[in-house]
């Protein structure tokens, strides 16, 4: 992984690209096949999303 990101541009590209691969993953699950591992995965990436807002929100307010 990559170091710590503390210019608001990368931050903001940093988060529009984990919600892309959010939004390739909802794309690429298929509804009839969906179980509570797909749920659950899409959970911790969203977990991961928050946790990352709330560490740049905290560098923002500085």
């Amino acid at each position: 992984m990559g170091g710590p990101i503390h210019d608001k541009k990368e931050q903001m590209t940093y988060l529009q690209n984990r919600l892309d691969m959010v939004m390739t993953v909802l794309d690429t699950i298929d509804p009839e096949e969906a179980g509570v591992e797909d749920i659950d995965r899409l959970l911790a990436m969203l977990d991961d999303i928050e946790t990352k807002c709330q560490q740049f929100r905290h560098d923002w307010s500085e």
